[in-house]
């Protein structure tokens, strides 16, 4: 019986991972396609685009704060389901968007059932997981997500360009489709988790957050402030670098996260966060340094596998680490803050690292992105140190009492 409950690839750990690829997927196939046919379709503005983003994912950020809520009285099935419909629905609607105020309201619509989805589909797998292996159990499950970011942007950037919007977003709805029955296989829905006894009922704010995930949310946004300058300038820089195919960045970046990733978990379950999270920042310093000195395609792919390799040691351990230091009732706030702590420091780091850039250039500006390691490690060793002073004190008040 006990080996039964250790076992990770269980039914629904599959199928919860491929639902969780099959949705990220919708999402990154739009990322990359829709700012520019918004641009050509409804002849917008630079400012107007920049809202096809930030709308989504500020959307997304306020579900998630909702969801996390939810799950701890509300079925989770019921959620997911909604959160899929949305997603469908309103995705499909973007075909008949006549105006570029209706395209954008469905934009806030989508995001909203993706921030949904985003916090429910972790949290029932953070249920199935067993806890001596939620470390390399949402290491694997992160690869779904690492997938997405590889695969979605290619796939949506064909489809534009060879087949036009209306085919992409027939793909898309499909691929949502194809959620619903895989979802009524899963079991895990009814498996609540195990509440403690002596667990007191929060109100106010704090329903929304917990002290002791404020730091690892705070490493996870500086890591993710540097991903942010990925994502917004990696294409700019590379026109001033003279690097024509920087494309090749992302898929040698997500192909050094799915390798590492099952590695990292396992070492996170049996050694702790301390043996991964210090040298996954100094792998992303490593390769911010790289990226600045960048001239050619070879250092730019080493560059991205030195990326890969450190994001994807942090980010699922980070993970872990939320889920397992909170109550059961409160892994979907937990999972709701991790993917926040994303958006918000993607989209922090696009502010800031911008106004380096437009200052200096985008060399130096990833010169300065590589500083946020620097922080995290600061940050994260001056935090071990407090915990380690507080618990030597606390031993030694037990040994005078006693």
């Amino acid at each position: 019986m006990g080996e039964s409950r250790e076992r990770l690839w269980t039914r629904d750990f599959v199928l919860l991972t491929v639902c969780n690829l099959l949705l990220f997927l919708t999402v990154q196939m739009q990322t990359p396609t829709f700012p520019a046919y918004v641009k050509e379709a409804y002849q917008a503005n630079d400012f107007v685009v920049s809202l096809v983003i930030s709308l989504f994912s500020l959307a997304a950020v306020i579900a998630r704060v909702f969801t996390g809520e939810a799950l701890k009285t509300k079925s989770s099935k019921i959620l997911a389901i909604v959160a899929l419909g949305f997603v469908a629905i309103f995705s499909a609607g973007y075909y008949w968007a006549g105006s570029i105020v209706f395209f954008l309201l469905l934009r806030i619509l989508v995001g909203i059932g993706f921030g949904m989805g985003s916090t429910t589909f972790p949290t029932i797998v953070s249920n199935v997981i067993p806890a001596k292996r939620i470390g390399e159990g949402m290491g694997y499950f992160g690869l779904s997500t690492s997938l997405a970011m590889a695969l979605g942007p290619l796939i949506g950037l064909g489809l534009l360009n060879w087949f036009g919007f209306g085919s992409m977003l027939i793909v898309l709805v499909l691929l949502v489709a194809i959620i619903f029955p895989l979802m009524h296989f899963i079991r895990a829905y009814n498996q609540l988790p195990v509440s403690s006894g002596n667990a007191q009922t929060v109100t106010g704010i704090r329903r929304f957050y917990d002290k002791k995930l404020l730091l690892p949310a705070g490493l996870n946004f500086c890591l993710s402030i540097t991903y942010g300058g990925i994502l917004s300038f990696l294409a700019l820089y590379g026109k001033e670098a003279h690097i024509e195919n920087v494309g090749w960045f992302f898929l040698a970046n997500a192909l050094a996260m799915v390798l590492i990733r099952p590695f990292s978990g396992k070492l996170y379950d049996r050694k702790g966060h301390i043996a991964v999270l210090p040298p996954g920042a100094i792998f992303v310093g490593i390769s911010l340094l790289l990226l600045s000195l960048t001239t050619t395609e070879s250092l730019l792919l080493v560059s991205a596998a030195f990326y890969g390799l450190g994001y994807g040691m942090i980010q699922p351990s980070i993970q872990a680490w939320m889920v397992k230091v909170v109550t059961p009732e409160q892994r979907g706030m937990a999972n709701g803050l991790f993917f926040n702590s994303i958006d918000l420091g993607i989209a922090v780091g696009s502010v800031l690292l911008g106004v380096i850039a437009t200052h200096s250039s985008y060399s130096v500006m990833y010169r300065w992105s590589a500083a946020c390691l620097l922080l995290f490690l600061i940050v994260y060793f001056l935090s071990q140190l407090a915990a380690a002073k507080a618990k030597k004190a606390a031993v030694a008040s037990e040994n005078v009492g006693v």
